[in-house]
């Protein structure tokens, strides 16, 4: 077991037995994770979607830390989409100033820890106060070298395809027989953060809900029945472990190394 670990998962546990089981020589570089079921686990509760979204954000800092233990590269959350907007307003109105609480509190946790903290989406259509705290910890972390860490918010993958469309045609810098898919990646929000090795997705549900589609194209896609907010260590180390048994062959007969 990494040392990292130590003290962090109890001794003969089920996380611990995990850990020991883990290739730490053959981690994923990039795990995204698909957030998803706080209003369900609320409501089997008696308590309100605020709540729900309130203990998600626990398991957040569980999934964050987790990820700083094992020392993964990339961490991608799929926090806020396009469809969100659609819900009722109160709620849509509770997740933002949530977020903007969670990063006020959460700030100490990524400086201590290295984090790097960058938003995915199209930044200019969230709320002024959230664009303003948001940019302001981006812009604290930017030089750090740790986890990076995305967060999606106000995101879709058709609407990244299609903005980085735009931004190839806006350009006009290249003829369309020259294009390669190469080229169009570097057009995405984030061309530097590598493509996801694994999604993970709770709530049991098997969709990946317009999240990084063109990234994902050979992800190993994992799902869990739990709800967000009891996502944990467990459920981490699991996605890694199983991640870890997969035969990845990216279109070939043979998995590559």
């Amino acid at each position: 077991m990494l040392k990292s670990l130590e003290g962090f998962l109890a001794p003969g546990s089920e996380e611990a037995r995990l850990a020991e089981a883990v290739d730490y020589k053959k981690l994923p570089r990039h795990i995204a994770i698909i957030m998803d079921g706080n209003g369900r686990w609320a409501k089997k509760r008696g308590l309100s979607r605020a709540a729900g979204h309130r203990a998600g954000a626990k398991a957040v800092r569980e999934a964050i830390e987790t990820s700083v233990r094992l020392g993964l590269p990339f961490l991608t959350l799929y926090a806020f989409s396009k469809e969100n907007w659609r819900r009722p307003k109160t709620e849509v109105l509770t997740l933002w100033r949530l977020l903007v609480e969670y990063l006020r509190k959460e700030e100490k946790l990524l400086v201590d820890n290295n984090i790097r903290l960058r938003a995915l989406g199209q930044k200019s259509g969230l709320p002024p106060k959230v664009l303003r705290e948001l940019e302001r910890v981006e812009d604290v972390t930017r030089s750090f070298r740790g986890l990076q860490l995305s967060v999606a918010l106000n995101y879709g993958g058709r609407a990244e395809i299609v903005d980085a469309a735009r931004d190839l045609l806006r350009r006009g810098e290249i003829q369309p027989e020259a294009l390669t898919e190469e080229e169009f990646a570097r057009h995405l929000y984030l061309p530097e953060v590598p493509d996801p090795d694994l999604l993970v997705r709770t709530s049991g549900e098997f969709r990946v809900s317009n999240f990084l589609l063109w990234q994902i194209a050979y992800a190993e896609i994992w799902i869990t029945p739990d709800f967000w907010p009891d996502f944990s260590r467990r459920h981490m180390l699991q996605a890694v472990v199983d991640f870890q048994k997969r035969e990845r062959r990216f279109g070939d007969v043979q998995a590559r190394s």
